[in-house]
């Protein structure tokens, strides 16, 4: 991956960044699309799809309401897709890898969200009074600013985790011993186990979802195993 590569990655990295929160809210930020699109930019638009999955039933713990902190996985899950994307699909360990980068990037972005946050607060503050009278352009510069420095967040997260991620990545793929299929049964698990119990937690008191769920569960299995 050379820095002609690089450059379009951070762009989308910025725009996913952007959606999560400011504008447009377009869903262009959750991991399966923003893993296939990274992946695309990488070359091979299936396997950051394929990535993009695994990352979507981590996602899946996420309940972004109120003042609670969570991961941010747009940014993230863009360097996972073009990671694994960026790697021959027969090297061992490659999901792996960028699945772990991807979560680490996405702690790393929720991190850099409550920072941004925080500036967006101090900015307030200390336009108190222009606001509270209704002063049109200060208004509008808090909006343009907090817009901006979003943009500028996505970009910088994917820029720091595509520089932290490219040696490591390559580093690791050198070194990993298991087979490919040995490491992708440890993602499929640890996913589909997150994933489980995201889905769990979250509706299994509204009526009958529990016999739905796993109803759903074993129809799946069903169909794995004798279809």
């Amino acid at each position: 991956m050379t820095g002609g590569d690089v450059l379009p990655l951070v762009l989308l990295g910025a725009v996913v960044g952007f959606d999560t929160v400011s504008f447009p809210q377009a869903m262009v930020s959750r991991p399966i699309v923003a893993a296939t699109l990274g992946g695309a930019l990488a070359g091979n638009a299936v396997l950051g799809a394929l990535c993009g999955v695994v990352l979507e039933c981590f996602a899946l713990e996420t309940l972004p309401v109120g003042a609670s902190r969570y991961p941010e996985w747009g940014s993230a899950s863009v360097v996972g897709g073009a990671l694994f994307a960026d790697i021959p699909s027969a090297s061992a360990g490659a999901l792996v890898i960028a699945v772990v980068i991807a979560l680490s990037g996405a702690w790393l972005g929720g991190w850099s969200m409550v920072q941004l946050r925080t500036l967006n607060a101090r900015r307030t503050r200390r336009n108190h009074d222009a606001v509270a009278r209704g002063d049109v352009r200060v208004i509008r510069y808090l909006q343009f600013s907090g817009l901006a420095s979003d943009f500028l967040r996505g970009a910088a997260l994917t820029a720091v985790v595509l520089a932290v991620a490219l040696p490591l990545r390559d580093a690791a793929v050198r070194e990993w011993s298991p087979s490919m299929g040995t490491t992708r049964v440890i993602v499929a698990i640890t996913a589909v186990a997150v994933a489980a119990s995201a889905v769990w937690k979250h509706f299994s008191g509204v009526p009958r979802a529990r016999g739905i769920i796993l109803s759903a569960l074993a129809a799946g299995l069903a169909l794995y195993f004798f279809a």
